[in-house]
């Protein structure tokens, strides 16, 4: 009975990401999600009793997801900082390619209404709250073994942040300008993430003198 539980759960969650990702909050529907998801909209507000309360649990789980697989990229190895980085900014790329509607989504949903901006706070100091300073660390002993450019771990994560999201963002205005001659989307996204790697990798790369 509970595996069923949370077999519809999940089914709303996944409805609710999508409808939340393509739509905004303000367009999202709940009879939309209940019937993508197979089920009722009665059950569908037995679950979740509003749809404020559906969409903080989609905003706080995705932010979440992210900041828990960055932390995992950068402490779940041993190899040199340089990698872990390289690694990172990989990683995120892949995770928006995985969700393009993701930057949008949330600089929109964060605009409309600025009091969200405590709910992302929240979201990542739960998920990620010693991160800077375990990356600071880690960057500054680098540094000094030669290993890499000195660099800030909050402008490095602001750098790897706007990279990464601005191509999705830019991409359908883009795609209207240029139609054809923008050519496959596959390859532009995959272009702009070795693009984006290799301005990272040069900017800590250390200069030879």
């Amino acid at each position: 009975m509970t595996k069923h539980i949370n077999n519809k759960e999940q089914a709303i969650l996944e409805a609710a990401t999508l409808e939340f990702f393509e739509k905004g909050y303000d367009g999202a529907r709940t009879t939309s999600i209940a019937r993508n998801a197979g089920v009722t909209h009665a059950m569908l507000h037995y679950y979740f009793k509003t749809k404020e309360q559906l969409f903080e649990r989609i905003f706080k789980e995705t932010i979440g997801l992210l900041g828990k697989s960055l932390i995992g990229v950068f402490t779940g190895s041993d190899k040199p900082v340089l990698e872990k980085i390289k690694d990172a900014v990989e990683f995120h790329f892949n995770f928006i390619c995985e969700n393009p509607h993701l930057p949008l989504f949330i600089i929109r949903e964060v605009v409309s209404r600025p009091e969200r901006f405590k709910l992302v706070k929240e979201t990542i100091s739960e998920n990620a709250g010693g991160l800077m300073t375990i990356l600071q660390q880690d960057f500054d002993k680098a540094a000094e073994r030669g290993e890499i450019e000195n660099v800030e771990a909050s402008t490095l994560m602001l750098d790897m942040l706007s990279l990464n999201a601005f191509p999705f963002l830019i991409q359908p205005l883009f795609q209207a300008a240029m139609g054809n001659r923008l050519g496959n989307v596959d390859k532009f996204y995959e272009t702009r993430k070795k693009e984006n790697i290799e301005l990272i990798m040069r900017r800590l790369t250390p200069s030879k003198s």
